[in-house]
């Protein structure tokens, strides 16, 4: 990473591909700065289903973007671009790198193009549609939003809880539809045009990425995800859907409320995983670009920047 322009490295990748050992070996031969792009790290106590670098590693590499709220605080899109904006100018002026590693797509494109989730929106607004969300689920909330989008919702993900209920939000606050705000949106400048955006994208085939989602699920629960779900219940992760919907974490609270059996725990962990990872290798190709793509095999060792095939992000 020896250019001199500014540049934001991104090293993306779906869940279980290994980018958290492959961001560290980069940045920590190349004098970088991780800035994780994970909507479930950015919560304190929310460790393990995460799988938070180690306090090692963030001695070894100075990290940003964890352990940023309470687990009962909404943080938005909006706020983690505020967030990395504010982190990138001070790693620049650190004169190392900024190394953006993680999967989680949103905040992914908060580096590439402008937020979407930057209505302000009230506190009541955000209590009256999580009542919503808690008496009548999913359905109450996308029914409430096709009462105010009569010409329809676009492309909104109305099976994603995190999506539909900021959907929700963000119509009530600004009184407008979901098609008139992304008419709104599609007129906005690039998000960070001063930098240059050089992006990976990591993936493994299926028979070794299915290996180590099984690995990494029965970790977890070795690890004590049950009993850090219980914490986390205390602390009141109930109030914010975003969270208490993060894989792992959903599957670990119906089983602490007997809606799903202990025999049950692991698999249905693997297998909203899986889900995870097809719906973040159409982000990635959408977003980013099949030719941003490598593949890994067993045993790679991805340690030098230079020999890399970054894609230029336009």
């Amino acid at each position: 990473m020896t250019e001199k322009p500014a540049v934001i490295y991104m090293i993306a990748g779906v869940t279980a591909v290994g980018k958290s050992k492959i961001s560290m070996q980069l940045a920590a031969k190349n004098r970088c700065e991780i800035v994780s792009c994970d909507s479930v790290a950015v919560y304190k106590g929310m460790d393990v289903g995460s799988a938070k670098p180690s306090v090692r590693d963030r001695q070894q590499v100075v990290h940003h973007g964890i352990d940023l709220v309470e687990v009962r605080d909404v943080f938005s899109v909006a706020d983690y671009q505020a967030y990395a904006k504010e982190v990138v100018e001070q790693i620049k002026g650190r004169n190392v790198s900024v190394l953006v590693a993680g999967g989680s797509g949103f905040y992914l494109q908060s580096f590439l193009s402008p937020v979407v989730d930057d209505i302000e929106v009230p506190r009541e607004i955000r209590e009256e549609i999580e009542q919503i969300f808690t008496n009548d689920h999913l359905g109450g909330i996308v029914a409430r939003l096709n009462e105010l989008n009569p010409d329809g919702l676009g492309t909104l993900d109305t099976l994603n809880p995190r999506r539909v209920m900021r959907g929700l939000e963000r119509c009530i606050a600004s009184g407008k539809t979901i098609l008139q705000l992304k008419d709104e949106f599609d007129a906005k400048p690039k998000a960070f045009p001063e930098f240059e955006k050089k992006v990976l994208w990591l993936d493994r085939r299926n028979e070794d990425l299915e290996n180590r989602i099984s690995n990494r699920t029965e970790g977890m629960l070795k690890e004590g995800i049950v009993g850090e779900t219980e914490q986390l219940l205390r602390a009141g992760i109930e109030g914010n859907a975003p969270a208490s919907n993060a894989i792992g974490y959903r599957q670990c609270i119906a089983f602490l409320k007997g809606k799903l059996r202990k025999d049950q725990l692991l698999e249905e962990i693997n297998k909203s995983t899986r889900q995870l990872v097809s719906k973040q290798r159409k982000w990635f190709r959408k977003y980013l670009g099949q030719e941003a793509r490598l593949v890994l095999d067993q045993g790679i060792e991805l340690d030098d920047s230079n020999q890399l095939n970054w894609v230029r992000h336009s």
